[in-house]
C-alpha cells in the first residue's frame, strides 16, 4: 500500500503545484496555454516514442491488454449510447451527453503514466505505453463520432475527422514508436538519448499543466451528469478493466497497470474538444475536476483491490 499512497500523494502535490502556480498568477495564462502546448505535441509523444522504440514488445501482453482495454471503452459508451434516451428525459441533453461520455472513458495519460512509472519503473511505463496506443486511437475516433453527432456545434466532416486523428500527437507517436521498435537494432544512440531526454520532461511539467487545469471554483453540487461520469470512469471502468483482464490473461504487473489505465481520472483535452465542436464545456470542466479529486481516494483503493 505504500508505494501507491507514495506514488499518488506525489502526484497529486505536483497538480496542487500546478494549481497553486495559476492560482497566484505565478505564470500568466498564455504562457500555460505555450507550456500546454509543448507538453502535449512535443513532450509527451517523446515519452510514448521512447519507451515503445526501446522495448521488448515480444515479452509482454501487448495483444491481452489492448484488448482489455478497448473492449472495456467500447463496452461503457455502447452502453451509454444504449440508455440516452432515457437520459434525455432527466435533462441530460445532446451537448451534456457528450461531456458525460467523454467524461466517462477518456482518460488522464499524464497522471496514468506517472503513477505507473512510480509503481513499476521502466516495466511500468513500457505497459502503460501499450494502453496508449491501444486507447488512443479508439478514443479520439469514438469522442468525435459522438460530439458530430449529438453536440451543438457544427458537425465535422469526414475529412475533418479524419485529419484531427491523424495530427493527434497520442496516435502519431504511438505510430512511430511502434515503427522504430521494429528497427530499434540500428536506431543511433543520439537519437534515443535525445528523445528519452525530451520524454523525461513530460510527466513533471505535463503534471503541472493538470494541476493548472483545475477549475476549483466550477465545482458544484453534483447532479446526475456529474455522478453519472465520476461512478463510471472511477468504479465501474476498473472493474469492467480487471474483469475483462482476468478472461483474457492478464495477470502481475500487466494487471496492475491496466487497472490503472482504467481507473485514472478522465483527460483535461476533453474540455477543449467539447469546447470547439459545441458540447457542454462547463460540465466537461467539472467532471474533469471533481474525477482528478476524487481519484485520490478511488485510485488507491482501485489498484490495491483489483491490482
Amino acid at each position: 500500500m505504500n508505494p501507491i499512497i507514495n506514488s499518488l500523494g506525489a502526484i497529486f502535490l505536483v497538480l496542487a503545484t500546478g494549481w497553486a502556480l495559476k492560482a497566484r498568477g505565478f505564470v500568466s495564462p498564455s504562457h500555460w496555454a505555450g507550456v500546454e502546448r509543448l507538453t502535449y505535441q512535443v513532450l509527451f509523444p517523446a515519452v510514448v516514442i521512447h519507451t515503445l522504440a526501446v522495448a521488448d514488445l515480444s515479452q509482454l501482453p501487448v495483444l491481452a491488454m489492448g484488448l482489455t482495454l478497448v473492449t472495456a471503452i467500447l463496452g461503457v459508451s455502447t452502453v451509454l449510447l444504449i440508455v440516452r434516451p432515457l437520459l434525455s428525459r432527466v435533462g441530460i441533453n445532446g451537448p451534456a451527453f457528450t461531456s458525460v461520455l467523454q467524461g466517462s472513458v477518456r482518460w488522464n495519460t499524464f497522471v496514468a503514466l506517472a503513477l505507473a512509472a512510480g509503481l513499476h519503473g521502466r516495466e511500468g511505463a513500457t505497459l502503460m505505453a501499450i494502453a496508449v496506443a491501444s486507447m488512443i486511437p479508439l478514443l479520439n475516433v469514438l469522442c468525435v463520432l459522438v460530439l458530430a453527432r449529438f453536440a451543438v456545434g457544427r458537425p465535422m466532416s469526414a475529412a475533418e475527422t479524419a485529419r484531427s486523428i491523424a495530427v493527434n500527437p497520442f496516435i502519431w507517436s504511438s505510430a512511430v514508436g511502434l515503427l522504430l521498435n521494429q528497427m530499434q537494432w540500428m536506431l543511433p544512440a543520439a537519437l534515443t538519448t535525445y528523445v528519452d531526454i525530451l520524454g523525461r520532461a513530460a510527466l513533471g511539467v505535463g503534471l503541472l499543466v493538470v494541476g493548472a487545469g483545475l477549475e476549483i471554483h466550477r465545482l458544484k453540487q453534483p447532479r446526475l451528469a456529474h455522478g453519472l461520469a465520476i461512478g463510471l470512469k472511477l468504479v465501474v471502468m476498473p472493474l469492467f478493466a480487471w474483469m475483462l483482464a482476468r478472461q483474457f490473461g492478464v495477470t502481475g504487473t500487466a494487471l496492475t497497470i491496466t487497472v490503472v489505465a482504467a481507473a485514472v481520472p478522465t483527460a483535461t483535452a476533453a474540455y477543449f474538444l467539447a469546447r470547439d465542436m459545441g458540447g457542454d464545456a462547463p460540465l466537461m470542466a467539472e467532471i474533469t475536476t471533481m474525477q482528478t479529486l476524487l481519484a485520490l481516494v478511488t485510485l488507491p483503493v482501485a489498484v490495491l483491490l483489483l491490482g
